[in-house]
C-alpha cells in the first residue's frame, strides 16, 4: 500500500496508475472491441465517438476538481479546452497528410490509433523535459509565454502555410534510405515483397507506414505550441499531461466528424492566434498588476469566449457552403 502513496511530480502513485488505466481500458475497449476490423467511420458515429470522450475528459475534470480543488479544477478544464481546439488545427494537417497518401477512410483510423500511442509517450517526455525547467528555472515559464505570444502573433500575419509534402525532408530521408511500396496494401504498415534487382524476399515500408511517421512529426510541432500553452496556464504536471491526453484522445473520432467540413472553420486560426497571444501575455500581465497568478476563472471565461467567437463567426462567414450531409455519410 505504502508503493501507491509515494509522491511522482507532485502527485500520489495511486492518481497517476489510476489516469493510466483509465487511458489502457479507453484504447483496448476503442482497438479491441469498437474497431477490431478495418472499416469506414460515419459522421454519426463519429459524433457519438467524440461525444463519449469529450463527457469522459470533462468528467475526469469534475474528479479533479473533487480531488484537488476548485483552483486545479479549473485550470485542467481550461487546458483541456486549449487543447482539444488546437488538436482542431492538427486535423487540418491530417487531413493534408491522408489526401497526400490517398489513404482511404477504411484506414485512417488504423493510423489514427497507433498515431495516439506515440503522442502519448511523445507529450508525457516533452511535458517531463518542461516541467523539470519550469522548476528548476523559474523564468522558463516566461521565455514559454514570449514564445506563445510570438506564435500567435506570426499565425496572424501569415495568411497560408499550407505545407507541400511532395518537398518534405522528412518524406525524402525514408524513400532514400528504406524500400518504400508505390500501393497500399490494405491496413498493413510493412510488407514482404521479392526486392526488384535481387528477386530476394525484403521488407518494405508502405505510405500507410509513411503517413503515420508524418502525423506522430506533426504532433511534436504541434507539441511545440501546445505544451508551452498548458505550462502558462498550470504548472502542475499532472493537470498538464491528464489534459493535454484526455483532449488527444478524442482526436481520432473528432477527425472524421469535422474532415469533410474542415472549410466551415476558416477563421478558427485566427481564434486559436489571439487565444495563444492571450495565454503567453497573462503571464507577463499578472506580474504587471502584481498577482501572484491570473484568476483560473477568468482564464477559462476569456478561453471560452475566444474560441466561441472563432467558431461562430467561421460558421457564419461559411454558411453560404453547408452542405447536407448524404445517408452514405451516416
Amino acid at each position: 500500500m505504502e508503493f501507491f502513496l509515494i509522491e511522482w511530480l507532485g502527485k500520489p502513485a495511486w492518481m497517476w496508475l489510476g489516469f493510466f488505466a483509465i487511458v489502457a481500458a479507453l484504447l483496448a475497449l476503442d482497438l479491441g472491441v469498437l474497431h477490431r476490423r478495418p472499416r469506414e467511420i460515419g459522421v454519426r458515429e463519429s459524433l457519438l465517438l467524440s461525444a463519449g470522450y469529450m463527457t469522459l475528459g470533462l468528467s475526469f475534470g469534475g474528479l479533479v476538481w473533487w480531488q484537488l480543488g476548485e483552483t486545479a479544477g479549473l485550470q485542467y478544464l481550461t487546458g483541456f479546452i486549449v487543447e482539444k481546439s488546437l488538436a482542431v488545427d492538427n486535423i487540418f494537417v491530417i487531413a493534408l497528410i491522408f489526401g497526400y497518401f490517398a489513404i482511404p477512410r477504411l484506414y485512417q483510423h488504423r493510423v489514427l490509433f497507433w498515431g495516439i500511442l506515440g503522442v502519448i509517450v511523445l507529450r508525457a517526455i516533452m511535458i517531463g523535459i518542461g516541467a523539470i525547467l519550469v522548476a528548476q528555472f523559474s523564468w522558463a515559464l516566461y521565455i514559454f509565454a514570449a514564445f506563445l505570444v510570438l506564435t500567435g502573433i506570426k499565425m496572424l500575419m501569415v495568411e497560408n502555410d499550407t505545407a507541400d509534402l511532395s518537398n518534405n525532408p522528412v518524406l525524402k530521408l525514408l524513400r532514400r534510405r528504406f524500400r518504400v511500396t508505390d500501393t497500399l496494401h490494405g491496413e498493413r504498415f510493412f510488407v514482404t515483397l521479392p526486392d526488384p534487382a535481387t528477386g530476394k524476399a525484403v521488407r518494405f515500408l508502405t505510405p500507410l507506414f509513411l503517413a503515420l511517421i508524418l502525423i506522430e512529426i506533426a504532433d511534436i510541432v504541434f507539441a511545440v505550441d501546445s505544451v508551452p500553452a498548458i505550462f502558462a496556464i498550470t504548472t502542475d504536471p499532472y493537470l498538464v499531461y491528464t489534459s493535454n491526453i484526455f483532449a488527444i484522445l478524442g482526436l481520432r473520432a473528432l477527425y472524421f466528424a469535422l474532415a469533410a467540413v474542415l472549410h466551415r472553420f476558416a477563421y478558427l486560426k485566427q481564434a486559436l492566434a489571439v487565444l495563444l497571444i492571450f495565454i503567453g501575455s497573462k503571464i507577463f500581465a499578472a506580474d504587471l498588476f502584481g498577482l501572484e497568478k491570473f484568476p483560473a476563472s477568468w482564464s477559462l471565461g476569456v478561453t471560452f469566449a475566444i474560441l466561441a467567437a472563432g467558431i461562430f463567426y467561421s460558421l457564419w462567414r461559411t454558411r453560404s457552403s453547408l452542405q447536407p450531409i448524404s445517408n452514405g455519410d451516416i
